[in-house]
């Protein structure tokens, strides 16, 4: 185990990966823009929103490295998981909104494999053990690859995104009752392998056939803390506020809870 990986063991058929939680610029700070724009694009605050699954018996992985350093959530390869659309890569070289973050060159092959190798392989390493280690236990297991994002984005969507995204990559990943059983448990403001079909980690873990089911939700933000219309460096990230997130806590509760009412 690492000190950048994060692992909470738990014996129910259910694992919370948390790949984009992190703000750890790996002492690469001089290189981007600024340090903020480089964290800008985390998913805040999704470590304490889902700290409730621990007592439910989940195992949560995550990682504290930021994914503007590498994005533990894209195909190693490099292949696009969108082609034809906007996106990020392996190790990005801009934000979501597509402003450059290194101030003179991005990273090279080389420095690329030397972050996947330092960053992105102890990370999956410890996802894959553990599902390993519910797999033997359990017929199946749900793998929830949790996510959040800012709610308007003109580069990589039109309007103000929906509050609960699923993404099961059109139920390659996972069966489609569990699918249904999550978007009931949602509220009506949502969309099912919309823009958001899952990431690599779903649509490489999730093999229903052998028992080991994947399913992606990325959140607007707006549903748990107060997102400004334009974020900037004086109002970004919002604080996390139980009171004002409690609703939309109520609602993910049901959603994990119907992941493990699905697994058992």
């Amino acid at each position: 185990m690492t000190d950048f990986v994060h692992l909470h063991r738990g014996s129910a058929p259910l694992i919370v990966a948390m790949p984009h939680t992190g703000t750890d610029l790996a002492g690469l700070d001089e290189h981007f823009v600024s340090p903020w724009l480089a964290r800008r694009d985390a998913d805040w605050h999704i470590d304490q929103l889902y700290a409730f699954a621990a007592d439910l018996g989940a195992t949560i992985v995550r990682t504290t490295i930021s994914r503007s350093v590498i994005d533990a959530n894209r195909d190693p390869s490099g292949a696009s998981l969108y082609p034809g659309q906007a996106t990020t890569e392996l190790c990005p070289t801009t934000t979501f909104d597509g402003e450059p973050l290194y101030v003179g060159a991005v990273p090279d092959e080389a420095e690329i494999a030397r972050r996947r190798e330092a960053y992105f392989d102890p990370y999956h390493a410890t996802l894959a053990a553990e599902i390993a280690r519910l797999r033997a236990a359990h017929p199946r297991i749900v793998l929830y690859d949790a996510h959040s994002i800012r709610s308007h984005i003109p580069r990589l969507f039109d309007g103000d995104l929906p509050q609960f995204n699923i993404g099961t990559n059109n139920d390659v990943t996972c069966d489609p009752a569990l699918t249904a059983a999550v978007s009931a448990a949602c509220t009506a403001d949502q969309v099912v392998n919309g823009r958001f079909k899952g990431g690599w980690t779903t649509r490489h873990y999730g093999q229903p056939g052998a028992g080991v089911h994947a399913i992606q939700m990325e959140l607007a933000i707006r549903g748990y803390a107060p997102e400004p219309a334009a974020p900037d460096a004086h109002n970004w990230p919002p604080a996390f506020d139980p009171a004002f997130a409690a609703p939309l806590s109520t609602t993910l509760r049901n959603v994990i809870n119907a992941c493990l009412d699905f697994a058992q």
